[in-house]
């Protein structure tokens, strides 16, 4: 077992400026953001950027690792607060408004409900596939889903009912619309 190193004071410095940094640039201009003016901004150099994300979905991830840990978490908060289908569709339009309010968050969201055979395994997909699963399975157990509605099938529909309401109006107003046409389809 190799033993991880803590990180060097000045190189923790520069992890945190490059996350603010890509927050930042992430929330002005989408995921499409420069890694350049992101390693600019954070005043270190590209190399520096790449030493700690090797991708630009590393870098998304770390990003937003906190807002989808705080996503799944609310889906738990759900949980205890209302029956479980309710919990479940409340959840959905958390999420899905989350990925219009947070530009980069669908992108980094999408990668995590790919084909299971291209998708990268990433903290941000564990936790939000954790979180759809204890949804999908309280509500199937409550009746008010059908049976064979996988998780990662109601994260996909998320993700196109975000991108069809960012469509129709950039802000997300017709996500509970969305929702509702959807859920109708989905009750056993």
């Amino acid at each position: 077992m190799t033993e991880v190193k803590p990180m060097r004071a000045d190189a923790r410095r520069n992890y945190e400026r490059l996350l603010k940094a890509a927050a930042e640039a992430f929330a002005e201009h989408g995921e499409g953001a420069s890694l350049d003016d992101i390693a600019k901004r954070a005043g270190v150099g590209s190399g520096t950027l790449y030493r700690h994300f090797p991708t630009r979905q590393a870098l998304l991830e770390a990003a937003y690792i906190d807002r989808v840990e705080a996503l799944a978490a609310r889906a738990d908060d759900l949980a205890g607060e209302l029956p479980p289908g309710e919990a479940l569709v409340e959840w959905l339009n958390e999420l899905s408004a989350g990925m219009i309010q947070v530009r980069g968050l669908k992108a980094l969201l999408g990668s995590a409900v790919t084909d299971g055979s291209n998708a990268v395994v990433t903290a941000c997909g564990v936790s939000v596939k954790g979180a759809a699963g204890r949804l999908v399975e309280a509500a199937q157990r409550e009746g008010t889903l059908r049976g064979d509605v996988e998780p990662i099938e109601i994260l996909r529909l998320a993700h196109g009912v975000a991108t069809a309401s960012e469509l129709t109006d950039g802000e997300g107003k017709f996500i509970r619309r969305y929702l509702s046409l959807l859920t109708e389809g989905l009750r056993p």
